[in-house]
């Protein structure tokens, strides 16, 4: 089934963590009961391999596997998003997995390497492109500092379909926005907290690791924002925001464990998280989110 790409990449992209089984190997299977609860409320666009996936955590093989895995546990009911990236050959062997997966469009995660420099991440996500076939791309740009002419030399390139703009700077991507071509989609990074002033500015869609959890809060946040009733939004989003809350503690240390703890309450156990992400929620952390559990009546 041939999906509408660029409707998904302005909805709500789902980042789904990576389960663990009890040896502390991954264990995709155990998603499929939070992937059909997230598809059944309407998420459009399941990612895997992302940054609520623990990517950085994961080796190459077991980011291979993922994407397999998931693609196959979604079939035809959306379309995949499939984060790739670290140093280029395992990024660009990510990619070739990716596609053979079935994977409608690739996010390629803004290279960590300490030297950096925006004609080479250009090289970069050219090669990941061709190692592809063409796959669409979506930047994901944790760090604007490369400024407006290097991020718009990154949408010039061929198949950068979107952006997902992961910085709490919304007049640098507003810039950003004004220089590059208009059919780019540029989706707030930030998940719903973020998203009612990235939309302002020309956002559309958000990604979520609420979905995991919640997704039937996240698409009615996605309803308010997409109907431009900001009041509305900002009202869904205050009864979430202890949530988030707790997953930025610890300097964003608690992001994904805060989704894993929320799992193993609601009964959907997805193991720990690896380190270096904290693990488990200290007890504070876990009354407070037993706390916004049983308030949203999740418990």
């Amino acid at each position: 089934m041939k999906h509408d790409l660029d409707k998904a990449l302005g909805g709500i992209s789902g980042i789904l963590v990576t389960p663990y089984d009890d040896k502390g190997d991954i264990a995709p299977a155990k998603l499929e009961p939070i992937l059909d609860r997230a598809l059944e409320a309407g998420v459009h666009m399941p990612v895997v391999n992302g940054n609520t996936g623990e990517f950085y955590a994961l080796t190459t093989d077991e980011a291979c596997t993922m994407v397999a895995e998931v693609s196959q546990l979604i079939g035809d009911r959306a379309p995949l998003l499939a984060g790739v990236g670290r140093g280029i050959k395992d990024a660009c062997r990510l990619a070739e997995a990716s596609a053979k997966a079935g994977a409608s469009a690739l996010m390629v995660h803004q290279p960590p390497d300490p030297f950096v420099s925006p004609r080479g991440t250009v090289d970069y996500v050219r090669q990941v492109s061709e190692a592809s076939g063409g796959l669409p791309l979506m930047l994901y740009l944790r760090n604007d500092a490369i400024g407006t002419d290097g991020i718009k030399a990154l949408c010039d390139l061929p198949g950068v379909k979107g952006v997902k703009w992961a910085t709490p700077n919304p007049m640098k991507m507003a810039a950003a926005i004004e220089a590059c071509d208009p059919s780019i989609t540029w989706v707030c990074g930030l998940a719903e907290v973020w998203a009612p002033p990235l939309y302002a500015l020309g956002a559309r869609g958000f990604t979520s690791g609420l979905i995991n959890i919640w997704p039937e809060r996240s698409m009615a946040i996605h309803a308010a924002l997409e109907a431009g009733d900001y009041p509305k939004a900002n009202a869904l989003i205050n009864e979430m925001k202890p949530f988030e809350d707790i997953r930025a503690e610890e300097l964003n240390g608690t992001n994904v464990t805060g989704v894993k703890a929320a799992l193993q309450a609601l009964g959907r156990d997805c193991g720990p998280t690896r380190a270096p992400s904290a693990w488990p929620l200290t007890e504070t952390q876990q009354a407070k989110m037993r706390g916004f559990l049983n308030a949203n009546g999740l418990l």
